[in-house]
């Protein structure tokens, strides 16, 4: 695996001028300090200098450097899932997600930017003082128009840029100014310095505005501009009185600016602020394109917004974006010109209609190549941010039918992209809205999707709970969501150990899709069907429906579906021992996995690459999978993940020799596995305590299991990944031989069956479940190739040593 980012700070867009000083003074600061607010007013330049701040203490936090950009965030109660998302942390059932947050910081040494907290100052502050606390070596970046005011923090006022004095160009903000005017096309000479000096001076330095006063040099001279902002700032000083100084300055900054714009383009730039963040040529068309502007004037209205430094665009101009600044004023200008309402709505209608045909090109349509359904899918995702706003508008509104309209259509919040628990907050909010004017079968729809989401936070019960409520509601015309849940309620009934009511959905699945024709859920109906054959021990059937499931997927083409089939089909090698080939077969999905950057499917898969590498004697690269996989469990917040990590070091640590960090980590596995409600894998641990008993002893193999229970899974993963493994003991003496290829417990449960005991008589018997009961049988007929108990009864009496 390559070396995980230790920042995600975005490349400067420009070059940086001045404040060599201030960013001295600053990044020594943070050996002193742990809590560092920038306040200044909104454009003199606080997020550029956090940022290079930032990028010049990256080797100096381990941990990482973190922006967290929240400008976009609407409500206190999303900026927590707002630095959990930059983290990559995921919520957890039953566990508030500032909690998993701050157990992911309490032990690193990283550095967050809190970017543009001044709308949410107090929530800010609150979160800023709480993981401050909790997590010693935590430090904090903070950029606000006012200070958080909490405990420990400095805060540092940003200066505006250096004024020159008369007749001096070598002041920061005539440097800026001058490097501005040139990257517009304009070269100014040095008669030009007086006139520049006076600019920067009646701009007070600040960085925005003389950044907006050099684009405009290719219509006007300085001396022009400053006549004309001259102008300006007197009118506004007769408006808004309570306004900070420098507040009203830029104001009047950027009023000039949009005064300078023809209608139209004052018409678009308050339009695009719509747009959550970037954003392309296509979809400003689709939103922005009302009278008075016709579609194909959006363009060149476009164009020279960008060249007048209003909206951003990168080198090949494909993307797009306002600043911040220029964003919030075009909004109140939007809200002003009463348009506000019809843009928005406009905004989540387009969505939802771009999403639906990504959606069905990408999932649902037969004979797409990969390539277009990659880009799809890319497409989609690059659409979230404006899909949150969309929802936060659809729910404002009460447009309950767009909104959940769009969260079926989005597949940015599906499992392929590993943000579907997300869409649970998004579809409660909407379900908790007047649905009367909702169709009943578009309300099923967005509690399938719920359903995935409470599955993916391991709300097992609720899952199931709210899929057999869609299931009940969707109509023929909802064939494919139909399937998705038939898929989505195996995956769930299995995991409580319900195999009889799990193979009843893979079946209904199966036909439903069989006969519309839908590639994508045959491939998944086939493989619910393996995983239910291989869950009972029927390997052979379990083989031969894994492979008709990866046929299915390779002829619908999606990646993600064969990385699913594959890993199905490394499943069903690894129960038959075939080691090698479950070896290939997982690592046949690991790049598929990482192309899509789904992550929670890419640490299942690299959990079961390093599980099976540690049976095969491949202990390094179990090690490195394993830690890879733990790395992206604990990242996403998936307690499911972290507990498949534990069971595969616990497989780990036995083959190396260390019997003690084996049990341990599959005690702490199953502690896990137990607290979401998830079955555990009671034969396979049965087994292990077995061997333990007769090498270590029932009183140490006990306090073993009781200390690994009380383990935390951080520590329980440390006692295996970390230092070196004791050597492989001696062999111990030769059992007497069995004539069998059964464990302990499976020979003990074939002499039972002598007696004629009922599953249940069995399990009363042994104090385990009749489920667990069920499985060993069919193991037995499996590895003995009979078909039926009486067969397997009738051996064990012949064999009465072997079963003693």
């Amino acid at each position: 695996m390559p070396e995980a980012p230790r920042h995600n700070l975005p490349a400067e867009p420009n070059r940086f001028v001045g404040r060599e000083r201030d960013l001295d003074d600053l990044r020594g600061l943070f050996g002193e300090t742990r809590v560092v607010t920038l306040c200044g007013v909104g454009g003199i330049g606080k997020t550029r200098l956090a940022l290079r701040v930032a990028a010049g203490l990256v080797g100096g936090y381990p941990g990482g450097v973190w922006l967290v950009e929240l400008a976009r965030v609407s409500r206190p109660e999303q900026i927590v899932q707002e630095i959990a998302r930059v983290l990559r942390v995921r919520e957890e059932s039953g566990r508030p997600l500032l909690d998993t947050v701050t157990a992911r910081l309490r032990e690193l040494r990283c550095l967050l930017l809190l970017d543009n907290c001044e709308h949410l100052v107090d929530g800010c502050a609150e979160l800023a003082a709480e993981l401050v606390a909790c997590c010693p070596r935590l430090s904090v970046l903070a950029t606000s128009r006012e200070p958080l005011r909490i405990a420990s923090e400095l805060i540092w006022r940003v200066p505006p840029l250096d004024l020159p004095e008369m007749g001096y160009a070598d002041a920061e903000s005539v440097q800026l100014f001058m490097d501005r005017a040139a990257a517009a096309g304009t070269r100014l000479g040095p008669d030009s310095l007086p006139d520049v000096v006076r600019l920067c001076q009646a701009l007070d330095g600040l960085p925005l505005a003389l950044e907006l006063a050099a684009a405009r040099t290719s219509l006007l001279s300085p001396g022009q501009i400053a006549d004309r902002l001259d102008d300006r700032f007197s009118l506004l000083t007769t408006g808004g009185r309570t306004a900070p100084a420098r507040q009203r300055t830029l104001l009047a900054t950027v009023d000039w600016s949009y005064d300078l714009l023809s209608a139209k383009e004052q018409v678009l730039l308050r339009r695009l602020s719509v747009f959550a963040r970037d954003f392309d040529l296509d979809l400003a068309e689709q939103v922005c394109a009302e009278r008075p502007i016709a579609r194909d004037e959006i363009v060149d209205l476009l164009g020279g917004l960008v060249d007048k430094s209003l909206v951003l665009c990168d080198e090949e101009r494909r993307r797009y974006r306002m600043l911040e600044t220029i964003k919030r004023y075009a909004m109140k200008r939007l809200e002003r010109a009463g348009e506000r309402e019809d843009v928005r709505e406009r905004h989540l209608t387009v969505l939802c209609d771009l999403q639906e045909r990504h959606f069905t090109t990408e999932m649902v349509r037969p004979g797409v190549p990969w390539p277009e359904r990659l880009e799809c899918l890319t497409a989609s995702k690059q659409l979230l941010d404006d899909q949150r706003a969309a929802l936060d508008w659809a729910a404002e509104s009460g447009n309950a039918r767009l909104g959940l309209r769009l969260c079926a259509a989005s597949t940015a919040l599906l499992p392929i992209s590993g943000n579907l628990t997300e869409i649970v907050g998004w579809i409660e909010r909407l379900l908790s809205l007047d649905l009367e004017p909702v169709p009943d079968g578009q309300v099923a729809q967005g509690k399938a999707y719920l359903a995935y989401g409470l599955e993916a936070r391991d709300e097992l019960s609720r899952s199931l709970e709210v899929a057999t409520e869609s299931l009940a509601g969707l109509g023929e015309e909802n064939v494919f969501t139909r399937c998705v849940m038939h898929s989505l309620v195996v995956v769930v009934l299995l995991r409580m150990g319900r195999i009889d009511e799990a193979l009843h959905h893979a079946e209904r699945g199966l036909a439903e899709a069989t006969e519309s024709g839908d590639a994508w859920n045959q491939a998944a109906g086939l493989a619910g069907l393996s995983a239910v054959a291989l869950t009972r021990g029927r390997l052979r059937e379990a083989q031969r429906l894994g492979d008709e499931a990866l046929a299915r997927a390779r002829e619908h083409g999606h990646r993600w579906l064969m990385a699913r089939m594959a890993a199905q089909l490394g499943a069903v090698a690894e129960a038959r021992g075939d080691l090698e080939t479950a070896k290939s077969r997982y690592e046949l999905a690991v790049p598929w996995l990482c192309e899509l950057g789904s992550d929670s499917d890419l640490a299942r898969c690299l959990a079961r690459v390093g599980r099976v590498a540690a049976m095969l004697g491949e202990f390094a690269a179990a090690r490195e999978r394993l830690a890879d996989s733990l790395a992206l469990s604990r990242q996403t917040g998936q307690r499911q993940g972290v507990a498949r990590c534990l069971a595969g070091l616990s497989v780990l640590a036995e083959h190396e020799g260390d019997l003690d960090g084996a049990v341990l980590a599959a005690a702490a596995a199953a502690t896990l596995r137990e607290s979401i409600g998830q079955h555990s894998a009671t034969i396979r641990i049965e087994e292990l305590l077995s061997r333990a008993r007769a090498k270590l002893g029932e009183g140490r193999t006990a306090s073993l299991w009781s200390r690994g229970r009380a383990m935390s899974p951080d520590a329980a993963a440390r006692q295996v990944l970390a230092g070196e493994r004791p050597a492989a003991p001696p062999p111990a003496p030769a059992e007497p031989v069995r004539h069998s290829l059964l464990t302990v417990r499976e020979l003990e449960i074939a002499g039972l069956l002598t007696r004629g005991l009922s599953n249940r008589a069995i399990a009363e018997e042994l104090v385990i479940s009749p489920a667990t009961v069920a499985r060993h049988i069919a193991n037995i007929m499996e590895k003995l190739g009979y078909t039926s108990r009486a067969q397997i009864a009738v051996w064990a009496a012949e064999h009465p040593s072997a079963s003693a």
